[in-house]
This record gives structure tokens, C-alpha cells and sequence, in this order.
């Protein structure tokens, strides 16, 4: 199976156009670069960074007629989160290039989508620390986080000292024939609420996981410093984001199950998105200690979901070939 090779058409899925990127600017690319969902940067002089953007766009990320301006500013910021939370980094600072319709309310979207942003940077704890307001024909949120794996608070045990060995970002290239496949969470609760708020439904825990999801930054920093060997953000759907690790990888999985969330279904489990739980390659004989920390640190136990296979081509829920469902943008 392996990775997608990219074609020459007209339009091109998303994965695709980013293999072409990658070749046009290939000698630019550090490592992580255009690899992962961060890119690691070296600071001269003051170590690394953990760098992404994300893009909200109105009537493509978000439904507008389910979702308020400060839910757009809430999703744009816990999306790029995300990307850190991904590669186990703690957030140091958001950036946010705000874009709005022109005579929008007199700014009253421009306000909505910045209380978002607020609310989520305070929930996170990752301050906003600068960004470019524009008018633009639609709504449109960009977003650049500014991360670290550097020592922090909470890689130190009782006594003081490091409890874990100094580990860098978490790639997606790091599994191995063997590993546990886990992930953080139920999938699919996203597009239920999404399903269910176009429906006209009442406000409930599924219309709340489309409006207001939350980036896994403690569990992708506890994965991180437990010795993850590889991990990926659910944020275009289950089955392609493991597809997608599985690539970096080289590597074949086999999964028994895949966790469905409350009201939602299979197929939106596992190609629905946005549900941001982490995807994570971990070695069976770090697997008890490394589910005990979880529940040491009051944090969901993953559920493993399955194992990483030698044969890259062998791709199975259950013994079916699972397919590469979820979302990727169709580019001219």
C-alpha cells in the first residue's frame, strides 16, 4: 500500500499537493519539515522550536449556520494546538491572522471570533502573542503556534528530579513492527454533533465536540516523555490520519476495534475528524508502565486499538482492508 503517489491532474487531493511541496522546496526542509504536524526549528543559541499553522476558512472548516464567530476563534486556535499536542510540545504563543467580510456586523464578527480565540488560548494556556487583522470576501482564520519540548514542571517525579529521559518532538515516523496502536479517545463525536446541530437538535455534548473541541496537549506530552514512539493528531479522520502514520512509518497495522464515541457512527468514527485524540505507536514492553503513568497523572487511559505490522501493506480492521476515509481538500 505504502505512501499515495502523487499524479499530475488538474486537482489534487491535499496529501498529494503537499508531496509536490515538499519537492519544489526540498532543500529548505529541516527535520519534521512538511513530514509532520509540527516542524522542528533550531534556534541558534537557544535550542529548538515546535512550529505549525492552521486555517479555518468559513463554509469549508466551519458551518457558520451552527457555529458562532467565537466558536470559529475557539476551533481555529484548538486545531493548531493540536499540531503541538501531536508532537508531545507545550505551547509557548499563538499568532492569529484574522480575515473578515468587510461591514461584517461594525467588527462584531471580528470581536466574536478574538473571544473565542481568548477563551480557548486561556483554557490551553497558550497566550496570543500577536497576529495581522484584514478585510477578505469570506471569514478566514490563520494560526501559528510556537511550541517547546524543552524541561518543564511536569517531566520531574516526586523527589525533584527528571523522571523521564530527555526526549525530542514525537514524530510520525516511529513506529515499529510490534507496537501497540492506541488512541487517546473515542472517535467521532465531532461529526455527530455536526450531524445532529444541522438537524436542528438541542445543544448537547456531540453539537459541543464539533463547536468547541479540545487539543490533547497533556496527553501528547505525558505520551511524549513516556517514551511514544510515534504520534498523530485525529483531525481529518481516524482511518487516513493512522493511514498517514502507518506511511511516515513504513509500516502495516491491525486493528480489532475502533473506539466509536456516544451518538456517533462507525463510519464517522473513522472518517468523520476533528475529534483532535491522539494517535500513538508505543512499544508492547513499555505498554503496562506507560498506561500507568496515564492513570498516575488522572488523565483517560488510551484503548489499544490494534498492532503495527513488518508488511506495509497490510492495513486490516478486523480482516478487511480499511479504506483511507476521512478529509482532504480537493486543490486545483
Amino acid at each position: 500500500m505504502g505512501s499515495p503517489k502523487p499524479r499530475r491532474t488538474s486537482s489534487l487531493v491535499e496529501d498529494e499537493l503537499v508531496e509536490f511541496i515538499r519537492g519544489l522546496v526540498e532543500n529548505g526542509i529541516e527535520a519534521f519539515g512538511l513530514r509532520d504536524d509540527a516542524a522542528l526549528v533550531e534556534v541558534s543559541g537557544a535550542g529548538q522550536l515546535v512550529v505549525s499553522v492552521d486555517s479555518v476558512v468559513a463554509g469549508v472548516h466551519v458551518d457558520l449556520a451552527v457555529c458562532s464567530p467565537g466558536d470559529v476563534g475557539w476551533k481555529a486556535l484548538m486545531g493548531a494546538l493540536s499540531d503541538l499536542a501531536a508532537m508531545g510540545a507545550a505551547p509557548l504563543g499563538a499568532l492569529i491572522a484574522l480575515c473578515v467580510p468587510g461591514g461584517a456586523g461594525d467588527g462584531k464578527m471580528a470581536l466574536g471570533v478574538m473571544q473565542g480565540v481568548a477563551e480557548a488560548a486561556e483554557v490551553s494556556g497558550c497566550p496570543v502573542v500577536g497576529g495581522d487583522v484584514s478585510s477578505s470576501p469570506e471569514l478566514f482564520v490563520a494560526v501559528t503556534v510556537l511550541g517547546t519540548v524543552a524541561h518543564t514542571e511536569g517531566d520531574e517525579d516526586g523527589a525533584g528530579a527528571r523522571s523521564d529521559r530527555a526526549r525530542g518532538p514525537v514524530p510520525r515516523s516511529g513506529a515499529a513492527a510490534g507496537d501497540a496502536v492506541l488512541v487517546t479517545g473515542p472517535c467521532g463525536a465531532s461529526a455527530a454533533g455536526l450531524r445532529e446541530l444541522r438537524a436542528g437538535a438541542h445543544e448537547g455534548a456531540a453539537g459541543l465536540a464539533y463547536r468547541r473541541p479540545v487539543a490533547r496537549l497533556r496527553e501528547g506530552a505525558l505520551a511524549r516523555r513516556c517514551g511514544a514512539h510515534a504520534m498523530i493528531d485525529v483531525s481529518d479522520g481516524f482511518a487516513l490520519d493512522l493511514h498517514r502514520l502507518a506511511d511516515a512509518s513504513g509500516v502495516g497495522f491491525r486493528l480489532d476495534e475502533v473506539p466509536v464515541a456516544a451518538d456517533a457512527t462507525l463510519d464517522e468514527a473513522l472518517g468523520g475528524g476533528e475529534d483532535y485524540e491522539l494517535l500513538v505507536a508505543v512499544g508492547k514492553g513499555e505498554l503496562s508502565a506507560f498506561l500507568e503513568r496515564f492513570d498516575a497523572e488522572g488523565l483517560r487511559i488510551p484503548l489499544q486499538v490494534g498492532t503495527f505490522l513488518a508488511d506495509s501493506e497490510v492495513r486490516l480492521l478486523g480482516d478487511q482492508e480499511l479504506e483511507r476515509l476521512g478529509w482532504q481538500h480537493r486543490l486545483g
